[in-house]
């Protein structure tokens, strides 16, 4: 991939998402993504929600050599408008575009991934995560966007419009927050970034005390 022929486009389907009012990420957000999966071997990453494809191709910048990246989209419209920036960018060949709501197609897929970033309905966070925590590898990530939603989850925000999202991202927070197999902190960078990391020795301990239990059941 030529690198600054990508950097150029990037900055051009960067400048035409703004100007048609399509929410991308953020720049402080992205940066602190890319920092932390940079010295990382990220192989395989999730996506749900690609709107123009932008967050996508920025990713392909920390993949491995033979990474790849699968991402969910259900406006045609800009699924179409993803394909042809991807295309521009020149790493067709790194990502995937699944066609469709996330709610369906999610649970169909049996692929286990480094890195699961979510950016789409913020009323479905909570699905999204439970579909997340079933995909992601031991030592995994889980990055959720706009998490604090223009300051209306820590704040008395109750207007009908919004209600529902804000309570499903309070109750998306609360699940990281509780789960004791998760690290996770809470970023007031962008939109606001929850990042919740496996405890993989937590899982392994877990593991291993099943397949110790296993054993002792196969004796007596």
């Amino acid at each position: 991939m030529d690198f600054e022929m990508n950097i150029e486009e990037l900055s051009k389907i960067k400048e035409k998402a703004l100007e048609d009012h399509i929410p991308i990420i953020m720049d402080d957000t992205l940066e602190v993504i890319e920092d932390y999966l940079k010295e990382k071997s990220v192989e395989r990453i999730l996506e749900i929600g690609t709107a123009v494809g932008y967050s996508a191709i920025c990713f392909t910048k920390v993949l491995s050599e033979e990474g790849r990246i699968d991402t969910i989209e259900r406006d045609e419209e800009r699924v179409k408008q993803a394909k042809i920036n991807i295309e521009k960018a020149e790493v067709k060949d790194k990502i995937n575009i699944y066609e469709g709501d996330a709610v369906e197609i999610l649970p169909t897929l049996n692929e286990k991934y480094d890195v699961v970033f979510i950016d789409a309905a913020k009323g479905k966070y909570p699905f999204f995560l439970k579909e997340a925590l079933r995909m992601i590898k031991e030592n995994g990530v889980i990055f959720a966007d706009n998490i604090l939603y223009k300051g209306y989850v820590m704040s008395d925000y109750n207007k009908h419009k919004q209600r529902t999202a804000v309570r499903n991202l309070r109750e998306y927070i609360k699940e990281v927050s509780e789960n004791p197999n998760l690290d996770t902190e809470i970023l007031e960078v962008g939109d606001g970034l929850a990042i919740s990391k496996l405890k993989w020795w937590n899982i392994k301990f877990m593991k291993n005390s099943r397949e110790m239990t296993r054993e002792f059941l196969s004796i007596i």
